[in-house]
Protein backbone atom coordinates (compact mmCIF):
# COMPACT_ATOMS: atom_id res chain seq x y z
CA UNK A 1 0.00 0.00 0.00
CA UNK A 2 1.21 3.50 -0.85
CA UNK A 3 0.75 6.14 1.83
CA UNK A 4 0.58 9.94 1.61
CA UNK A 5 1.75 11.54 4.84
CA UNK A 6 1.11 15.17 5.76
CA UNK A 7 2.54 17.53 8.34
CA UNK A 8 -0.07 19.70 10.10
CA UNK A 9 1.15 23.23 10.95
CA UNK A 10 1.65 25.48 7.90
CA UNK A 11 0.52 22.62 5.65
CA UNK A 12 -3.01 21.62 6.63
CA UNK A 13 -3.44 24.70 8.80
CA UNK A 14 -2.59 28.34 8.43
CA UNK A 15 0.22 29.68 10.62
CA UNK A 16 -0.88 30.38 14.18
CA UNK A 17 -2.63 33.70 14.78
CA UNK A 18 -2.41 33.35 18.58
CA UNK A 19 0.93 35.05 19.19
CA UNK A 20 -0.43 38.59 19.69
CA UNK A 21 -2.99 37.35 22.23
CA UNK A 22 -0.43 35.21 24.03
CA UNK A 23 2.07 38.07 24.12
CA UNK A 24 -0.58 40.37 25.58
CA UNK A 25 -1.35 37.80 28.28
CA UNK A 26 2.29 38.07 29.36
CA UNK A 27 2.21 41.87 29.09
CA UNK A 28 4.59 41.92 26.11
CA UNK A 29 4.79 42.89 22.48
CA UNK A 30 4.90 40.00 20.01
CA UNK A 31 8.53 40.70 19.10
CA UNK A 32 9.56 40.25 22.73
CA UNK A 33 7.39 37.20 23.35
CA UNK A 34 7.75 35.12 20.18
CA UNK A 35 11.40 34.01 20.63
CA UNK A 36 10.45 32.43 23.97
CA UNK A 37 7.38 30.75 22.47
CA UNK A 38 9.59 28.88 19.99
CA UNK A 39 12.64 28.39 22.23
CA UNK A 40 10.69 26.26 24.69
CA UNK A 41 8.67 24.43 22.04
CA UNK A 42 11.07 21.54 21.43
CA UNK A 43 10.67 20.23 24.98
CA UNK A 44 6.90 20.77 24.88
CA UNK A 45 6.42 19.02 21.55
CA UNK A 46 8.67 16.18 22.73
CA UNK A 47 6.26 15.24 25.49
CA UNK A 48 6.36 18.06 28.03
CA UNK A 49 3.14 19.06 29.77
CA UNK A 50 1.20 22.24 29.11
CA UNK A 51 2.05 23.56 32.58
CA UNK A 52 5.77 22.81 32.19
CA UNK A 53 5.84 24.65 28.88
CA UNK A 54 4.11 27.80 30.05
CA UNK A 55 6.00 27.88 33.34
CA UNK A 56 9.31 27.66 31.46
CA UNK A 57 8.27 30.67 29.38
CA UNK A 58 7.07 32.40 32.53
CA UNK A 59 10.42 31.88 34.25
CA UNK A 60 12.26 33.37 31.26
CA UNK A 61 9.95 36.39 31.33
CA UNK A 62 9.70 36.64 35.13
CA UNK A 63 5.93 36.09 35.00
CA UNK A 64 4.35 33.57 37.40
CA UNK A 65 2.25 30.89 35.70
CA UNK A 66 -0.18 28.78 37.72
CA UNK A 67 -2.46 25.98 36.49
CA UNK A 68 -5.37 28.31 35.68
CA UNK A 69 -3.16 30.68 33.66
CA UNK A 70 -1.55 27.72 31.92
CA UNK A 71 -4.95 26.34 30.93
CA UNK A 72 -5.95 29.75 29.55
CA UNK A 73 -2.73 30.02 27.53
CA UNK A 74 -3.07 26.47 26.22
CA UNK A 75 -6.60 27.18 25.02
CA UNK A 76 -5.44 30.31 23.18
CA UNK A 77 -2.48 28.45 21.71
CA UNK A 78 -4.51 25.49 20.45
CA UNK A 79 -7.11 27.78 18.90
CA UNK A 80 -4.38 29.66 17.05
CA UNK A 81 -3.50 26.51 15.12
CA UNK A 82 -7.05 25.41 14.28
CA UNK A 83 -7.54 27.31 11.02
CA UNK A 84 -7.56 24.55 8.41
CA UNK A 85 -6.87 25.77 4.88
CA UNK A 86 -10.01 25.18 2.74
CA UNK A 87 -8.08 24.20 -0.40
CA UNK A 88 -6.01 21.68 1.56
CA UNK A 89 -9.14 20.19 3.10
CA UNK A 90 -10.61 19.87 -0.38
CA UNK A 91 -7.44 18.10 -1.52
CA UNK A 92 -7.54 15.70 1.43
CA UNK A 93 -11.22 14.91 0.87
CA UNK A 94 -10.53 14.21 -2.81
CA UNK A 95 -7.62 11.90 -2.00
CA UNK A 96 -9.70 10.09 0.63
CA UNK A 97 -12.61 9.62 -1.75
CA UNK A 98 -10.19 8.24 -4.35
CA UNK A 99 -9.09 5.61 -1.83
CA UNK A 100 -5.70 7.08 -0.90
CA UNK A 101 -4.20 5.95 2.40
CA UNK A 102 -3.56 9.17 4.35
CA UNK A 103 -1.49 9.68 7.50
CA UNK A 104 -0.66 12.69 9.65
CA UNK A 105 2.74 13.22 11.32
CA UNK A 106 3.06 16.43 13.33
CA UNK A 107 5.50 17.98 15.77
CA UNK A 108 2.84 18.98 18.28
CA UNK A 109 1.92 18.58 21.92
CA UNK A 110 -0.25 15.76 23.19
CA UNK A 111 -2.91 18.34 24.03
CA UNK A 112 -3.02 19.54 20.45
CA UNK A 113 -3.09 15.95 19.23
CA UNK A 114 -6.23 15.36 21.29
CA UNK A 115 -7.89 18.38 19.67
CA UNK A 116 -7.06 17.10 16.17
CA UNK A 117 -8.49 13.65 16.89
CA UNK A 118 -11.82 15.25 17.84
CA UNK A 119 -12.21 17.00 14.47
CA UNK A 120 -14.45 15.61 11.75
CA UNK A 121 -11.75 16.06 9.10
CA UNK A 122 -9.33 13.94 11.14
CA UNK A 123 -11.33 10.88 10.04
CA UNK A 124 -9.75 11.34 6.61
CA UNK A 125 -6.48 10.05 8.10
CA UNK A 126 -6.05 6.37 8.85
CA UNK A 127 -3.09 7.11 11.16
CA UNK A 128 -2.47 10.26 13.21
CA UNK A 129 0.83 10.62 15.09
CA UNK A 130 2.04 13.51 17.26
CA UNK A 131 5.53 14.03 18.60
CA UNK A 132 4.22 14.87 22.08
CA UNK A 133 2.86 11.34 22.37
CA UNK A 134 5.98 9.72 20.88
CA UNK A 135 8.71 11.55 22.80
CA UNK A 136 10.67 12.48 19.68
CA UNK A 137 10.52 15.11 16.97
CA UNK A 138 11.00 15.44 13.24
CA UNK A 139 13.60 15.39 11.75
CA UNK A 140 14.91 12.66 14.12
CA UNK A 141 15.05 9.37 12.22
CA UNK A 142 13.31 7.67 15.17
CA UNK A 143 9.98 9.39 14.52
CA UNK A 144 9.92 8.33 10.87
CA UNK A 145 10.68 4.74 11.87
CA UNK A 146 7.81 4.84 14.36
CA UNK A 147 5.58 6.13 11.56
CA UNK A 148 6.64 3.36 9.19
CA UNK A 149 6.01 0.73 11.86
CA UNK A 150 2.52 2.16 12.49
CA UNK A 151 1.78 2.14 8.77
CA UNK A 152 3.28 -1.31 8.22
CA UNK A 153 4.99 0.25 5.21
CA UNK A 154 8.37 0.34 3.52
CA UNK A 155 9.96 3.80 3.29
CA UNK A 156 9.63 3.89 -0.50
CA UNK A 157 5.86 3.33 -0.15
CA UNK A 158 5.41 6.72 1.55
CA UNK A 159 5.18 10.21 0.07
CA UNK A 160 5.66 12.84 2.80
CA UNK A 161 4.84 16.56 2.68
CA UNK A 162 6.24 19.08 5.18
CA UNK A 163 6.81 22.83 5.03
CA UNK A 164 10.26 22.55 6.63
CA UNK A 165 13.14 21.38 4.48
CA UNK A 166 14.90 19.84 7.50
CA UNK A 167 11.91 17.53 8.05
CA UNK A 168 11.80 16.65 4.36
CA UNK A 169 15.51 15.83 4.49
CA UNK A 170 14.97 13.70 7.60
CA UNK A 171 12.29 11.66 5.85
CA UNK A 172 14.49 11.20 2.79
CA UNK A 173 17.35 10.05 5.00
CA UNK A 174 15.32 6.99 6.05
CA UNK A 175 14.33 6.27 2.44
CA UNK A 176 10.93 7.93 2.22
CA UNK A 177 9.88 9.98 -0.76
CA UNK A 178 9.41 13.50 0.54
CA UNK A 179 8.67 16.95 -0.84
CA UNK A 180 8.61 20.39 0.67
CA UNK A 181 5.07 21.74 0.90
CA UNK A 182 4.60 24.93 -1.11
CA UNK A 183 0.89 24.63 -1.79
CA UNK A 184 -1.85 22.44 -3.20
CA UNK A 185 -1.01 22.96 -6.87
CA UNK A 186 2.59 21.80 -6.46
CA UNK A 187 1.49 18.86 -4.30
CA UNK A 188 -0.94 17.69 -6.99
CA UNK A 189 1.86 17.62 -9.53
CA UNK A 190 3.85 15.51 -7.03
CA UNK A 191 1.06 12.95 -6.89
CA UNK A 192 1.05 12.78 -10.66
CA UNK A 193 4.78 12.11 -10.86
CA UNK A 194 4.57 9.45 -8.16
CA UNK A 195 1.91 7.58 -10.12
CA UNK A 196 3.78 7.49 -13.41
Amino acid sequence: MNWIVFDYGDVISAHTDALPTLAKAFGLEVADFEPHYWAERVRYDSGGTDLEYWQSIGRALDVPVDKAFSDELTSIDVTGWTHVEPDVLELLEGLHEAGAALALLSNASSTFGRWVREQEWAKLFRVKLFSGDLGCLKPDAKIYRILLAELGAEPADCLFFDDRQSNVDGARAVGMRAERWVGVTTAKSGFGSSEE
